[in-house]
C-alpha cells in the first residue's frame, strides 16, 4: 500500500477505536469501507480482525478499572465465543466474496437502524443481573464469535444490541462486548494467518488508529450523552448500508 493509503488506514482505524470504545458498535464500518476502496473482502476481514486485538485488550483495561466489567458473564461468554471464533473465520474463508458482502451490509444496516429505533438506556454502572443461564450464555457468545469472525465486524457490533435487548445497563454491555472481543479477535486472526488472507501491513496500521481510538472512546463512554452519540452512529452505518447494497448490486446486474 502507499503512503497515503496507510495514512488513511491508520485515519479509518481511529474514527472507528473511538466508536468502538465509546458505544460499542463502530466495527462494523471498517469492512464494508476497505472494499468499497478496493480492497478484497477475505483480506479486509481478517486485517480488521488482527486490528481489534489491541482494542480488545485496551477497551477491556479501561472498563476493568472503571469497574464495569462483569467478569462473572463474561466467563460463560468466552466459553461460546472462542471455539465458535475459529468456525467463523473458517467459513470467511470458504464463502463466496458477494456473499460476504452482502451480510456484512445486511448486518451494517441491522445495526444502525436497532441503534436508531431504540430507545437509548439510561447511563448505569450497576452490574447486571444477566438473567440468562450459562448455556443461554455460552450460547450468545458462540453466535457472537461465530458471526464477528465471519464478518469481520468485531464483537461489540454483534453483542451490544443483543444484550440491550436483554436490558443490561448499557456500561455493561460494553463493557462484556470489550472483554469478548479480545478472545474472538487473536483466535480468528490465528485462523487466517494460516488460511493466508491476513495483510499484517494493512492490520497494523488499522491497529495503531483503533488502539488510539478505544482509548479515547472507552474514556468518552463514562462521561458523553450515549443517546446522542447512537444516532449519530447510526445515521451513518445505514448510510454504509445503503451504499454498500448500491455497489452489490451494481456489480451483480453489470
Amino acid at each position: 500500500m502507499t503512503l497515503v493509503g496507510l495514512s488513511a488506514a491508520a485515519a479509518l482505524g481511529l474514527v472507528s477505536g473511538i466508536s468502538i470504545g465509546c458505544i460499542g458498535i463502530g466495527g462494523v464500518i471498517l469492512v464494508p469501507i476497505m472494499v468499497e476502496f478496493g480492497i478484497p473482502i477475505h483480506t479486509a476481514i481478517a486485517s480488521a480482525m488482527a486490528g481489534y486485538i489491541l482494542t480488545g485488550l485496551v477497551g477491556t483495561g479501561v472498563f476493568l478499572k472503571k469497574g464495569t466489567l462483569n467478569w462473572s458473564s463474561a466467563r460463560w461468554l468466552l466459553v461460546g465465543a472462542m471455539p465458535a471464533a475459529i468456525l467463523g473465520s473458517i467459513a470467511a474463508k470458504a464463502a463466496p466474496s458477494f456473499l460476504l458482502e452482502l451480510i456484512v451490509a445486511l448486518l451494517t444496516g441491522f445495526t444502525g437502524f436497532q441503534s436508531l429505533v431504540r430507545a437509548s438506556p439510561k447511563i448505569d454502572t450497576r452490574q447486571s443481573k444477566f438473567t440468562l443461564s450459562n448455556t443461554a450464555r455460552g450460547g450468545l457468545g458462540a453466535f457472537t464469535g461465530f458471526l464477528s469472525a465471519l464478518t469481520g465486524t468485531g464483537g461489540p457490533t454483534v453483542l451490544v444490541p443483543l444484550l440491550l435487548w436483554l436490558e443490561v445497563p448499557v456500561l455493561v454491555a460494553i463493557g462484556l462486548a470489550q472483554a469478548i472481543q479480545l478472545p474472538i479477535a487473536v483466535l480468528a486472526t490465528a485462523s487466517n494467518t494460516v488460511n493466508g488472507t491476513l495483510d499484517l501491513v494493512l492490520a497494523l496500521e488499522l491497529g495503531i488508529g483503533l488502539i488510539i481510538g478505544a482509548w479515547i472512546g472507552a474514556r468518552l463512554a463514562h462521561s458523553l450523552n450515549q443517546q446522542v452519540l447512537r444516532s449519530i452512529v447510526a445515521i451513518v452505518l445505514i448510510g454504509i448500508c445503503a451504499l454498500s447494497l448500491f455497489r452489490i448490486s451494481r456489480g451483480f446486474i453489470g
